[in-house]
This record gives C-alpha cells, structure tokens and sequence, in this order.
C-alpha cells in the first residue's frame, strides 16, 4: 500500500514529460518523492498550491510518494539544441538568460543538448477588478507602474473595471521594491518585538493576542488596517500565488476554511499567535503547519 504523506508536498523528482493543457498552458509531469512537500514544490516551480491542486483534481494536500503530478508552467518549453547557450535562446524569445535561469531553477548556464527549458512568458492579460489601482497591480505583478502605462499606451493613471490590461514581466523598479521592503521588514520588526507574549482568546494587545489580534495590532502599528477575523482577512487580501516577506499566510485548522493566520518571514517561515505557544515562530514544512495551508495574501 503506497505510503501517504500528510504534509505539503514537493516533488524533487525529475521531469517525466511534458504536457499541454486545452488552455494552453505548459505542464511538467513529476513524481512525488519521500518528504516532498506542496509548499516547497510551490516555490521551486513558482505557482500557487492551488494551481497545482487544480492541475490535479487534488482536493486536499495528502499525496503519496511516487505518485506523478502535473506542475502547470507559464511559457514555451524549448528543447535545447547542439551549440546553443542561454543566451542564443534567449534571444530567440526577446527574453534574457537570466530569466531563463530562474524559470528553471539553474544553478549555472551550463547547459546540454535535448535538455527541456521553460521559456517565461513575456506578458500576462488581467482585467481590471473594482477597487484596482495601477499601484495595486503593479504590487500584485512586480512590475512598475510606468510599465504598465508604457505597455498598455495609457496617458493617465486612470483605469475602470473590466478593461483588460497587459502586464509586462521582468520589469520591476527600485522604487516600487524599496517602498514595499521598507514597510515588510518594518512590520516584521515590529511582531519579533512581541515573541513569546501569552495567547489570549480575543486578545489584541501586548498583555496577550489570538491569531488575528496579534496581526491586526502589528499592522495597526505600521499604520495599515487589516480586518479583525482570520475569515474576514483572508477574504479582502489580495491573492499572491508565493508569499513575499511581510505577506500574511493562512491555514484551516480546527475549522473549514481559514482559521489561523501569520505573517511570512522569508525562508520558509512564519511568526504567528500560537494558542500553544504564544507568539512564537513556525516552520511553513512543520507536518502540523504543512498540509493545512490554504495560500497568501498581501496588503500593501
């Protein structure tokens, strides 16, 4: 009987073969290996659990070693041929050979002939949702807002639900970055200032917080206004497909849908109101954690 594995899976296993959705999109066949997580395979392949999960027919996170997943991808794939580079290839589709390394996990430009390459797509199509911004879009896609602007002939700042708008990759600012760092490291600061402060049931304040007060006092700190239930957060969040630092993560625990909630450090880990612990800090792989995430958001 095939051994299953409740936690997240990632599948450090090798392609098997590559497949094509009706929808066009590219899909990497894998196969599950012992230890294997959802999330750790998430940020390999760089989409969302739910993407995979929906690849998949997957309605939980329980798999199994050896068993196979499709892992959606995001662009051409290219079969190397004798005498290319990165950069011969890259050329080949207005993209560079940087973005080509990170797409596919390289570690050097060293590459060989027959061996597959996901090409980035150059641009993806969003239409514009009720409430958007171009500073709200340009967040969700790292990209600039003059990108955008540029990319799509707008002459003003000006958009309006439903229109349909081209977003171009690889075209992150410093600007955009700098700010969204400095309030990420600065919220992050301010909940370690609060490590190993008492879990209280509906406790929003130093003397003792649940999940959700915890996070709403944090962010109240660095002057941004979350709502007060996990429920009501992960509802009016902005979806992202992999957390940045600063970004809340969201977990199903003693109910359906969103129960707890913290906020992603980086490297894999979250600072959280435990009601163990305390404010304490978690591993996103911890086999409690792992198979209970649902996905991130992000307010600023």
């Amino acid at each position: 009987m095939k051994k299953l594995i409740r936690k997240a899976v990632t599948l450090t296993a090798g392609i098997a073969a590559t497949l094509v959705f009706g929808s066009g999109v590219n899909a990497q066949t894998i196969t599950v290996q012992p230890g294997d997580t959802l999330w750790k395979l998430s940020q390999k392949y760089r989409v969302s659990i739910e993407e995979i999960k929906t690849a998949n027919g997957l309605n939980s996170n329980i798999l199994y070693s050896g068993q196979r997943l499709n892992i959606p991808i995001q662009g051409a794939i290219h079969t190397v041929q004798s005498g290319e580079t990165l950069w011969t290839i890259s050329q080949q589709y207005n993209t560079t050979a940087a973005q080509i390394k990170k797409a596919n996990n390289l570690t050097s430009t060293i590459i060989y002939a027959g061996q597959k390459l996901t090409i980035p797509s150059k641009s993806v199509t969003y239409t514009v949702q009720s409430g958007d911004t171009l500073w709200t879009i340009s967040k969700k896609y790292g990209v600039s807002i003059s990108a955008i602007q540029s990319q799509n002939r707008l002459s003003s700042h000006y958009i309006y639900p439903g229109q349909e708008l081209t977003i171009p990759s690889g075209a992150n600012t410093q600007a955009v970055q700098a700010s969204t760092v400095g309030l990420s490291d600065k919220m992050i600061a301010t909940a370690r200032q609060y490590m190993g402060t008492p879990y209280v049931w509906g406790g929003t304040s130093p003397s003792g917080y649940d999940c959700s007060g915890f996070l709403h006092y944090v962010f109240l700190q660095n002057g941004v206004t979350i709502p007060r239930t996990v429920e009501t957060i992960y509802q009016k969040g902005k979806p992202v497909s992999s957390p940045s630092r600063g970004d809340l993560v969201f977990f199903e625990t003693y109910k359906e849908g969103p129960s707890h909630a913290g906020i992603y450090l980086g490297n894999g880990q979250f600072i959280h109101a435990s009601s163990s612990k305390g404010v304490t800090i978690s591993s996103m792989d911890n086999p409690y954690w792992s198979p209970r995430y649902l996905g991130a958001k992000s307010y600023y």
